[in-house]
């Protein structure tokens, strides 16, 4: 490991040439070379600047503003709105809206009906009148595209709570499902944990159908203010969709029929699965969503607002709002200190931090002490599975993370720990627990093992996003780096899973990207892993992935790919270059033995002239993806520890390379 920063300021030391750099280079090279230096040394004490008392990292995490409509409409229907609250949501949903009267799911990106639906009603309850101007902009919008009728599911549920939407006009989603067993199809555990954790509280609220006195109409929110929900013709029996679509008919006729102790058992069993899940901070998950329909279901269900249970829970959401400078507030839907935490970490020590920084110490004993040590949800496919990894979140020991518990590996690696014992222990475990969630294709999913059921997908309860976990390259690629660098290249299973990515990637030379935006960071995350699984740089795989990222390299020098790309093909590796895409570009080119290149000198360069004086990059662009196209994430930390990792890499060689500079 690296020993070349100083231990109280993080400057870095002076770095000593290699065997190849003591030939003649060029001066533009030697250009380059520095400021990547001193880009490099501007970001560690950046970074370290901003890490946290008790070790760790984390970034704001913006998502869109359903969150904060969400929010409102949250608190309209317990009754626990507070006009200072309503005021600070409303004044940073106003800020969101684009000149056309829509509200975008990313940043630059297109209206979108749903967002924009959520964002009007909300600001209906903070008290803005149908006639301001943004208001009637966004409105006339949202009539020419279709109006309430057209929105997502969830949009027209939470319309329904309030009377704005028939119940009847909803797709059903009965609370019985708790019993089906996990053989059977369309069983909770065939679905993502994501969705498993928001399907279960809303089939208690799709049974209990509530409607709370709506305190304004929206009449002006539909195509047809007289036939607010026109009648849709069925698909043919023979398609899936029909197929699904007559089922959810005799789920309907259900409700209507469902015996009622049946009913009453399915929803008390529904209530003790969601308890069972609540996590030590009151949340679900870790994420917003299922909490706030869990908040729901249980108040439904009798619980009142001072139950334990619930109190804890409302005030975990709390913990979600971000005060801003200006009085807005604003929501996140989830919190990622580990995933930043491990990330801020191998950014650091790949830049040249010494491993036993003090900084570096400290954030290895807080993700020590956030490994999870008892079974989740995934023990349901893995029984026999030893419990040992990372989640995402400050808790969610239900729901550890694949890729998170990769990437810890490969951070606490670069660490030298005064427990050495106690770090290792961590290790294997978080190694043993990875490989035991290897998918039966050879691949790795992000929470479960074998999360692949094409039913759920089908169902017309689930037409937002993604409800389904299965393996993708991005997860796989993180995995196997860090089992190569566990000394596992050559296991069976490490080989599986390189066939799988190979298998998997496009004609184009690049691979797919789940869980960041999108073909670039696909590539950015298997390229180091395939090379640290022993895959040469002469590879064709290898070979045809750095012919198309100099293909998509901007004119600037920088790299970017917009949202659209996962719905556009003229997208796919173009859009404005970020700090965090170019960063991912580079990561795969340099593991890709391409350091020499014009293509990586003119990504360099293009980090170093775009870092502010401070050390930090701008990026307002979204990268991060939870699910693909449908919600998008701009993790603030990724303009930070991403450029940084790559500056590190030019300037010091790979972390684990035979020709790592200023390794001992």
């Amino acid at each position: 490991m690296t020993a070349t920063t100083d231990g109280s300021t993080g400057a870095m030391e002076p770095r000593a040439a290699s065997a190849s750099e003591t030939t003649e280079s060029t001066p533009a090279v030697d250009e380059v070379l520095e400021a990547a230096e001193r880009a490099a040394a501007r970001s560690v004490d950046y970074l370290l600047g901003t890490q946290d008392a008790e070790g760790w990292w984390k970034g704001d995490l913006e998502t869109n503003v359903t969150m904060d409509a969400e929010d409102l409409l949250l608190r309209q229907f317990l009754g626990i709105q507070d006009e200072k609250t309503v005021q600070a949501a409303a004044l940073f949903i106003r800020g969101e809206q684009r000149e056309d009267g829509t509200w975008a799911t990313f940043y630059e990106g297109p209206g979108e009906l749903s967002t924009t639906i959520e964002a009007y009603v909300a600001l209906r309850l903070a008290g803005d009148a149908p006639d301001d101007p943004h208001m009637a902009r966004a409105s006339a919008w949202i009539r020419r595209h279709g109006g309430i009728a057209a929105s997502r599911v969830f949009t027209r549920i939470w319309l329904a709570l309030f009377g704005w939407w028939k119940w009847d006009d909803l797709p059903e989603m009965p609370p019985e499902i708790i019993f089906l067993p996990k053989w059977l199809p369309l069983n909770i555990y065939d679905f993502g944990c994501w969705a498993r954790q928001t399907i279960v509280p809303l089939t208690v609220v799709s049974a209990k159908r509530p409607v709370r006195p709506a305190p304004f109409a929206l009449d002006e929110l539909h195509a047809d203010a007289r036939n607010p929900n026109p009648a849709k013709r069925l698909a043919p029996m023979t398609s899936w969709d029909g197929v699904f679509q007559r089922i959810d008919k005799g789920l309907h006729f259900y409700h209507r029929v469902a015996p009622r102790v049946v009913r009453k058992a399915s929803m008390k069993a529904a209530a003790r699965w969601i308890i069972e899940r609540q996590e030590n901070d009151g949340c679900w998950g870790g994420i917003q969503p299922p909490a706030v329909y869990s908040v729901i279901a249980l108040h439904l269900l009798g619980y009142d607002l001072e139950h334990p249970v619930m109190r804890a829970g409302l005030e975990s959401l709390d913990r979600f709002a971000i005060w801003r400078e200006d009085g807005a507030r604003m929501i996140e839907a989830c919190q990622s200190p580990v995933w930043d935490t491990c990330l801020a970490t191998i950014a650091l020590a790949d830049a040249g931090v010494r491993p036993d920084h003090p900084a570096l110490v400290k954030a290895a004993d807080w993700m020590l002490a956030e490994e999870i040590s008892r079974p989740g949800d995934w023990s349901v496919r893995r029984p026999g599975l030893a419990p040992g990894g990372w989640a995402f979140e400050f808790h969610n020991d239900n729901y550890p993370d694949i890729d998170d518990t990769a990437e810890v590996v490969l951070a606490l690696r670069r660490v030298r720990h005064p427990e050495p014992a106690r770090l290792e222990a961590a290790v294997e475990r978080g190694v043993a627990w990875n490989l035991g969630m290897q998918s039966k294709n050879g691949a790795w999913g992000a929470f479960d093992a074998d999360n692949t059921s094409a039913f759920p997908n089908r169902l017309p309860f689930c037409d937002f996003g993604e409800v389904i976990d299965p393996p993708s390259a991005d997860v796989t690629a993180h995995v196997l780096e860090m089992l190569a660098v566990e000394g596992k290249a050559h296991d069976p299973r490490t080989r599986r899973g390189i066939e799988w990515l190979l298998a998997e990637q496009e004609a184009s030379g690049a691979w797919f990207g789940r869980w960041g935006v999108n073909y670039i960071y696909g590539t950015g995350s298997v390229l180091p892993a395939l090379t640290a699984a022993g895959l040469p740089a002469s590879h064709p795989a290898i070979r045809r992935a750095v012919s198309w990222l100099e293909s998509v390299q901007n004119d600037d020098g920088g790299w970017g790919e917009d949202l659209r790309s996962y719905r556009e093909e003229k997208w796919i590796g173009h859009g404005a270059s970020t700090a965090s895409q170019t960063a991912w570009a580079l990561l795969a080119l340099l593991a890709g033995g391409e350091r020499e290149s014009k293509a990586v000198e003119r990504g360099v360069a293009w980090l170093a002239e775009t870092q502010r004086e401070d050390g930090a990059w701008d990026e307002p662009y979204f990268t991060g993806t939870g699910f693909p196209w449908d919600f998008s994430i701009n993790y603030n930390l990724y303009r930070q520890v991403f450029p940084l990792t790559a500056l590190g890499r030019y300037v010091h060689g790979e972390p684990f390379g035979p020709g790592r500079q200023g390794s001992r």
